[in-house]
């Protein structure tokens, strides 16, 4: 039986950046999947940068860390939470990997001798790692181009998915736009002419999209889809309106409205395939927007002006709330901004307090301020990666009263260092792709909150970090009631610890939140978002109760 081609569906963006490629490529994946096909999603990232883990939070967001040790770009979260299916390095690539790797093919002689140009070679190593996603058994490949259609740096890849769609052949590529459809509140009118141009754009680079999918505030009516189409050279019926919504967990189903699928599969030729079984995904969505009790989570970072910085840890405590029926208040409280002055009025009427990741000694003393309340309050508290490293820290000063203890990151002669390099950092002399990365199996204690959390003695998890628990400190922690609750099954280390004698106060030194999905919400963080519902629910008793 000849195996059927893969089929390929490119993604490109006009007008401007932000307009939801993720969402739109993450939707898309999801309503094929609910088919019955074998999808998978790549993101491609025009920068220079070898790959995320060096940029600045504000610049780029969260980094998104796969299971295999990949540092990638946030969109990745977005397909693992729509697909509930993992990514790898394969997922995701940028300009720097590919000139990394076509200039050391040059110096190892590899081209013999020829000029290395951006025609073949760089686009030839573009199609290369794209077709790699082929070995896994995928029946579609949906491949994100990031950037806007016209960027100089967008070019090589748009040049790809050309010569792409040629080799393919008609049926098994689909080239979709998102664009812009702005409205104009003084003239009170949409306007078609952007998008215009953003197909112009790609004409130019020799691609013809073949659907358009348009971001809008405002309905659009058959007389703008066929002025689109008209002037695009797009099928009426193919102008696909992407009209906002309150959350982006409707935009499946608003696709599906639309018949965005339906379209992708004519095109791609696929037939006799059922219609999409989103039945559990619309479950998950009523449950949202029916949930009317509220949880309050106070998110404690310094990034919190850019929420997409704790892109996956928002989403993880949504898909949590949601699967106790309860609708999430999340609070964005800057660690900067926290002082012993102020820290009672910012947490009066906090359910439960999770302590961000991060680095750099920014914001340190607000976050140990905060911890020192949830651990003297009895508040919940949930710290992840950096925010656990603070948790020993503040609990060294302060119920060890050791002065001056900190981590070596902060203060490289503290006098206490709690918190030190890993074994085999101090010799890393680059920072891109050298930290200890990747899913680590996990070994939980009996008798713990975390061992009740996950229902079983182990696990895997995700990490990203650099320093450690000092293990040297261990016994003083557990006999002052600071309990290690996890340990790396096969190195030992430290991985989380939890108070004794408070209602619910766990640090972990892995990031739950990249494992949460819709169809499978976080058990860490399911446990978490219950206590502090009980927590603001015993306090509003007490109160009326006085």
């Amino acid at each position: 039986m000849t195996k059927r081609p893969v089929k390929y569906i490119f993604i490109a963006g006009g007008v401007t950046s932000s307009l939801g490629k993720g969402i739109i490529a993450a939707s898309l994946g999801k309503l094929l999947q609910a088919r019955g096909l074998r999808v998978s999603i790549i993101k491609l990232d025009p920068y220079i940068n070898v790959d995320p883990g060096t940029l600045n939070p504000y610049e780029h967001g969260e980094v998104f860390v796969t299971a295999d040790g990949a540092e990638t770009d946030l969109d990745l979260g977005h397909y693992e939470r729509f697909l509930n299916k993992p990514t790898g390095r394969r997922n995701n690539f940028t300009t720097g990997k590919v000139y990394q790797t076509v200039i050391e093919r040059e110096r190892r002689g590899d081209y013999l001798g020829k000029t290395v140009q951006v025609i073949p070679h760089i686009t030839d190593e573009i199609k290369r790692r794209i077709r790699l996603l082929e070995e896994e058994g995928n029946d579609v490949i949906i491949v994100e181009i990031g950037g806007t259609v016209g960027d100089i740096e967008s070019l090589p890849y748009i040049e790809a998915v050309r010569q792409m769609t040629w080799e393919l052949g008609k049926e098994n590529s689909v080239t979709i736009l998102l664009t812009l459809i702005p409205y104009l509140s003084a003239a009170g009118e949409l306007k078609t002419k952007p998008t215009q141009h953003s197909v112009k754009f790609l004409m130019q680079s020799g691609v013809q999209p073949d659907i358009l999918v348009c971001r809008t505030e405002k309905p659009l009516s058959d007389d703008i889809k066929r002025k689109i189409a008209l002037f695009t050279n797009v099928r009426p019926d193919r102008v696909i309106e992407a009209i906002d919504v309150d959350s982006i967990y409707e935009v499946p189903m608003a696709m599906r409205e639309e018949g965005l699928d339906r379209v992708v599969l004519e095109q791609l030729g696929i037939r006799g395939l059922p219609e999409p079984d989103l039945r559990s995904w619309e479950e998950f969505v009523r449950r949202m927007k029916a949930a009317a009790e509220p949880v309050r989570i106070a998110l404690v970072g310094k990034y919190v002006e850019l929420h997409d910085a704790y892109k996956s840890i928002s989403e993880a405590l949504l898909h949590a709330a949601v699967k106790h029926g309860l609708k999430l208040d999340l609070r964005w409280v800057n660690a900067e901004h926290i002082t012993p002055d102020n820290v009672e009025e910012t947490f009066k009427d906090i359910g439960g307090i999770l302590v961000a990741p991060g680095f750099g000694s920014r914001g340190i003393e607000g976050k140990m301020t905060a911890l020192r309340h949830a651990r003297e309050k009895g508040i919940p508290m949930l710290g992840i990666c950096f925010g656990m490293q603070m948790a020993a820290v503040e609990f060294a000063r302060n119920v060890l009263g050791w002065e001056g203890a900190a981590s070596t990151e902060i203060d490289p002669d503290t006098p206490y260092p709690v918190i030190d390099l890993l074994p085999g950092q101090k010799e890393a002399d680059r920072k891109g792709g050298t930290m200890r990365l990747g899913q680590k199996e996990v070994t939980l204690r009996p008798g713990t909150r975390i061992r009740e959390a996950y229902g079983r003695s182990r696990i895997k998890e995700r990490h990203r970090h650099r320093y450690f628990f000092n293990e040297k400190y261990r016994d003083d922690f557990e006999r002052a009631g600071m309990k290690v609750s996890a340990v790396g099954t096969e190195d030992g280390y430290t991985e989380a610890f939890e108070l004794e004698n408070h209602p619910w106060y766990v640090a972990v030194q892995f990031h739950p939140e990249y494992q949460s999905t819709v169809d499978n919400p976080h058990p860490l963080f399911t446990a978490f978002v219950e206590q502090a519902y009980k927590h603001k629910s015993l306090t509003h008793d007490k109160e009326k109760s006085k």
